[in-house]
C-alpha cells in the first residue's frame, strides 16, 4: 500500500428544498475543479430566514481529496 496525502476544503452550499440538496450542491460545484474527491464531512447547518419564513438551506461541509505530488 502506497502512503497517499489528502488536501481538505470547506464549502458552504444551499438550496431552497433541503440540507441534503445543500450539500450535494456543494460536492456538484467542487467535484467540477476537484480531481479524486473522498470524503464530504457536514460541519454545520443552517437556514437563511426572509419575513419569518425558512427560504433556503445551507451546509458548511469539509471535502478531502487526494493531493497529487
Amino acid at each position: 500500500m502506497s502512503d497517499s496525502v489528502y488536501k481538505i476544503v470547506e464549502l458552504v452550499g444551499s438550496s431552497k428544498d433541503s440540507w441534503e440538496d445543500a450539500v450535494n450542491s456543494a460536492v456538484i460545484a467542487a467535484s467540477k475543479s476537484l480531481r479524486d474527491l473522498r470524503i464530504c464531512e457536514v460541519m454545520k447547518l443552517d437556514t437563511k430566514i426572509e419575513d419569518n419564513k425558512i427560504v433556503a438551506y445551507r451546509a458548511r461541509v469539509q471535502l478531502s481529496f487526494k493531493y497529487e505530488v
